[in-house]
């Protein structure tokens, strides 16, 4: 699995423009499943992203985890994360996982960060035509890969 995690001071996703997820202060995750994840995955990195401390303490330091700042998350599902643009012009998913496997393994992932560490999860819809709209804060970005945590 791979998520882009992006501290950000608010967050928003459109559907037909409809907003159907929208926080605050928090991270705004990119997610993408490739064909070999499983449950591990997830969970390895839910709890890598519910202690990240990369927001500001008192002396603006990167010192607090989303608890301690009282953040939320914004979830959206993101196959082409594993692109594959070695060859040509034209990106390959091959890598990325089928729907019938990243989906209920991307609601996993989303209900692990709401239950086992109890934030505040909004998401788009999987498969879904989404406009995201967002403000990175710092700007801080973090890439987190299963394969380089493991």
């Amino acid at each position: 699995m791979r998520v882009v995690v992006q501290r950000c001071s608010r967050a928003e996703v459109r559907i037909d423009g409809i907003a159907v997820g929208k926080i605050g202060q928090g991270f705004m995750l990119l997610v993408g499943i490739t064909e070999t994840d499983t449950q591990a995955e997830a969970n390895l990195l839910a709890k890598k992203i519910a202690q990240l401390r990369v927001f500001e303490d008192t002396e603006g330091k990167m010192n607090l985890a989303i608890h301690d700042v009282e953040g939320a998350i914004l979830s959206i599902s993101q196959f082409t994360l594993y692109a594959d643009c070695r060859k040509g012009n034209r990106p390959s998913f091959i890598r990325a996982a089928r729907p019938e496997q990243a989906s209920p393994l991307y609601d996993y992932f989303n209900e692990t960060l709401r239950t086992t560490y109890n934030l505040q999860v909004e998401t788009g819809r999987f498969g879904a035509d989404m406009k995201v709209d967002f403000i990175n804060d710092g700007p801080v970005t973090i890439l987190l890969d299963t394969d380089e945590l493991k």
